[in-house]
């Protein structure tokens, strides 16, 4: 049995292709790459699948593009289960530029959820996550979907003894933020709008972090801060996780996110310590950034990597908010002893 579902509300099928360079008249010759089933949850489970792990992917689909996303799914061997919709599933795009390294995903909304597709999905997760340690919750929800989607699930949730991991967006977020969950992690926009600042530096992700710790949102949250790393709070300490310097030229940060939360949990569910997981996932989501389009790392990067993250912990404050002062700093190298919760 699994130690981790994940649920992807709006999965994707992926195309990847690879062009010299994009020009706006004529046409962009094109050379397939890769195509793949995709979703915030799905990469997590993918990227839980490369480290070694297993878990569930549940997943709405529907129509052709439903059973191709199924087919793709079955052929790389990941273990999941679909809640029929009626919509087509959708398809999103990867243009890849070989010339300049830079990388364009397109991705529409997805079809419209009804309300009694909605209620099934609420049904179908809620049955099966209480026999789970984990649960992340990750990725764009379709539209229909009703905001306080991801709180009604967290409040049927209470009962049962499941962790859950929340990586979503907009009205998804700010309607979840007075139910306790076990981790939320936030990208720089997300983190952004709560703040009301642009996210461009430690300080900025660490108060970002108090917000969501002083609104009990969570018990860790973590939010990232690009080629920079992360911050990784808990209700003692800030950690401030410096990416390792890559040894390559980044190519797409499509899945970094996805690969961070995928390796994070692993590691949580093997045991590991929250700051020693977040470690892990910041490594991870640097060794995605390497490659191109919609692809995730390998784990003998990751491991290689892993090694070259940098943790700076901040001693959080009583009461401490956006403004809270360090009462002391201490560098701690990742070969240390087991730290964190």
């Amino acid at each position: 049995m699994p130690a981790i579902l994940t649920v992807t509300m709006n999965p994707t099928i992926d195309l990847t292709v690879e062009v010299d360079r994009l020009i706006s008249e004529g046409k962009n010759r094109a050379r397939l790459r890769t195509v793949q089933a995709g979703g915030g949850g799905i990469n997590v489970a993918r990227c839980v699948h490369r480290l070694g792990g297993t878990a569930l992917a549940l997943h709405t689909g529907g129509r052709e593009t439903g059973g191709r996303l199924d087919r793709l799914l079955n052929e790389e061997g990941l273990a999941h289960r679909r809640i029929e919709v009626d919509g087509d599933t959708r398809e999103a795009f990867v243009v890849g530029e070989t010339q300049t390294g830079h990388s364009f995903h397109i991705v529409p909304a997805g079809a419209t959820l009804t309300a009694a597709e909605s209620e099934r999905c609420m049904a179908a997760i809620c049955d099966a996550a209480q026999r789970f340690p984990y649960l992340v919750i990750s990725g764009s929800v379709p539209p229909g979907l009703r905001p306080d989607f991801c709180a009604e699930l967290v409040r049927r949730m209470r009962p049962y003894d499941t962790r859950i991991v929340l990586d979503i967006a907009g009205a998804q977020l700010r309607e979840v933020l007075h139910d306790r969950v076990f981790l939320i992690r936030l990208d720089r926009r997300e983190a952004s709008a709560l703040v009301g600042r642009p996210i461009d530096g430690f300080a900025a992700a660490r108060a970002a972090n108090d917000h969501l710790l002083g609104l009990g949102a969570a018990d860790h949250t973590i939010t990232t801060v690009g080629a920079l790393g992360a911050v990784y709070s808990d209700h003692i300490a800030h950690h401030q996780l410096s990416a390792p310097p890559p040894p390559l030229p980044p190519r797409s940060d499509a899945c970094a996110g996805d690969s961070l939360i995928g390796a994070l949990t692993y590691r949580l569910a093997e045991g590991d310590p929250c700051l020693r997981a977040c470690e892990y996932g910041v490594a991870a989501a640097a060794a995605t950034v390497l490659l191109p389009g919609t692809e995730v790392f390998q784990r003998s990067t990751v491991d290689a990597l892993v090694g070259e993250v940098r943790t700076q912990t901040v001693v959080r404050g009583i009461g401490a908010s956006s403004d809270f002062a360090p009462l002391r700093q201490r560098q701690t190298a990742r070969s240390g002893g087991d730290r964190g919760p």
